[in-house]
């Protein structure tokens, strides 16, 4: 099997444990402040694996600005999905927000020139046609 397809099962399986025990998290303390120890028990288990395994330590200028961009990004999103959870459906918040895919792949064309073909637009069509049938 593509080493692809296995990280993004990983991702999935992983993604779905973490939306859920947020849900769990948020609905039994603030959800801001459950956002805020989900990232930051990420942000030491992260930390101790690359530690402990061969990550280059290198950084570049481009490299830290555009992480430092994603950790924003990734900061927004989860106070966003642990707030949504707290005030709506989990299954409805996170079939939203599995849908991040689409917004990467208008991102990915329009500032990085890729290529939007027509299989990313029948799966864009699909995600707002699953987006309808589940909030309903």
């Amino acid at each position: 099997m593509n080493s692809g397809i296995l990280f993004g099962l990983g991702t999935m399986i992983a993604w779905g444990f973490w939306i859920t025990f947020g849900d769990v998290a948020s609905n039994a303390i603030d959800p801001k402040t459950a956002a805020f120890i989900s990232y930051a028990t990420a942000a030491v288990v992260t930390g101790v694996y690359v530690l402990v395994s061969d990550a280059s330590l290198a950084v570049t200028n481009r490299g830290v600005a555009f992480a430092a961009v994603a950790g924003v990004a990734a900061a927004i999103g989860v106070v966003s999905t642990f707030v949504g959870v707290s005030v709506g459906s989990v299954t409805v918040v996170s079939t939203i927000g599995g849908m991040y895919f689409v917004a990467a792949a208008l991102i990915a064309t329009v500032a990085f020139g890729e290529p939007l073909s027509a299989e990313k637009l029948a799966a864009i069509g699909l995600a707002i046609a699953a987006i309808v049938v589940v909030n309903q």
